[in-house]
């Protein structure tokens, strides 16, 4: 581990951030670029901050290819807001929610407080292991949107691709934005709370098509309406400005290293001696989710004798393998390898993991 006493950090979010990226929000932390003034400290009226904004904005262009005609917004409220927010500004008399998990569940039943919501399908049934063949279902003729989540992060199970179904898509990538190449043109609206693959907590990126603006219906709570937001510039009020700072930062950053394509390369890398380890282990491990929707950011596992589990926590978090308890719905144990986790600590927890299951079986 480089820096002093870093630890592998698996949790869910928030999550590990570049360390270059800590280190030079730490050479900045009492006076950004010399201005005299911490970000934290800042006018988001400024000429400062409106620098760190529009070039927060341009780096997310860049790094996820999002056309001219999509607006950017850097909200707050995390992804749960969104369930709402979504509802209420696009959904009009109904919508249809596709569930592959508990994320999914919460953007259903939020949903079903401002209008008609779809349940077209759920893999509940099969413990949310696994996402639905999307040529398959039954869509509603009258439906302004589908909404799914693209990766959902208690049950690691990921659709791996960007659907083309001819129906107007809203997606929670939450938990997978920028883990490879993904089309922007092939939804209406994505959003995804920063605390996994874009920055701390406290922002909400969304990226919306700029026609789906003029569909939002008149009254709505400024707060609430995306018009307002994109108005503003998401600063109609005053906006995570420490977050939007640092996701400008971990855009710069996965830019320098060669984009989308070069992060994809790299969390394939992880993903695979990772999910080759639990494979491996003669049934000691147990992955949760299918094969072919396998997450590459979040792993779910248990421990066949899970009377073992609470040993294999506790003996992880000695050698510095922490946050690797899963969800309470799940039980076992779950490792979060986001873009910025170093592979260095998916090789030293497979080592760990094979060296428990020799010495525990």
């Amino acid at each position: 581990m480089s820096g002093t006493n870093r630890i592998y950090n698996f949790s869910a979010g928030p999550a590990v951030l570049p360390e270059a990226v800590l280190q030079q929000a730490q050479a900045e932390l009492t006076s950004w670029q010399g201005c005299g003034i911490s970000v934290m400290e800042m006018s988001h009226r400024s000429k400062q901050f409106t620098q760190i904004i529009e070039e927060a904005e341009a780096d997310a262009r860049s790094l996820y290819g999002i056309p001219d005609n999509y607006k950017v917004l850097f909200l707050q409220g995390g992804a749960s807001l969104q369930f709402t927010m979504a509802a209420m500004n696009l959904m009009g008399d109904e919508a249809d929610f596709i569930t592959t998990g508990s994320w999914g569940s919460k953007a259903i039943g939020a949903a079903k407080l401002q209008g008609k919501a779809n349940a077209i399908y759920s893999s509940k049934e099969f413990g949310f292991d696994r996402c639905p063949d999307l040529s398959t279902l039954d869509y509603s003729d009258t439906a302004s949107y589908v909404h799914f989540t693209m990766n959902e992060t208690i049950q690691g199970v990921d659709y791996g691709y960007d659907p083309e179904i001819g129906r107007e898509l809203v997606c929670d990538m939450s938990s997978n934005i920028g883990c490879r190449p993904f089309d922007v043109s092939k939804y209406g609206m994505i959003y995804a709370g920063a605390q996994k693959n874009i920055g701390p907590a406290g922002m909400t990126l969304v990226i919306i098509r700029e026609d789906l603006l003029e569909k939002i219906p008149d009254g709505l709570p400024p707060m609430l309406d995306y018009k307002v937001h994109a108005d503003a510039g998401s600063c109609y009020n005053t906006p995570a400005c420490w977050s939007i700072y640092m996701a400008g930062l971990v855009f710069k950053h996965w830019l320098s290293k060669g984009g989308l394509n070069a992060v994809q390369t790299l969390n394939a890398e992880k993903a695979d001696l990772l999910y080759g380890t639990i494979d491996g282990s003669n049934g000691f491990y147990r992955g949760h989710a299918q094969n072919e929707f396998r997450s590459t950011m979040n792993v779910p596992f248990v421990i066949t004798n899970d009377e073992l589990t609470g040993k294999f926590i506790a003996e992880a978090k000695a050698e510095g393998l922490v946050e690797l308890k899963g969800h309470r719905s799940v039980g076992g144990c779950r490792a979060s390898i986001y873009n910025a986790f170093p592979i260095a600590g998916v090789v030293k927890l497979t080592q760990f993991m094979k060296e428990f299951a020799a010495s525990n079986s």
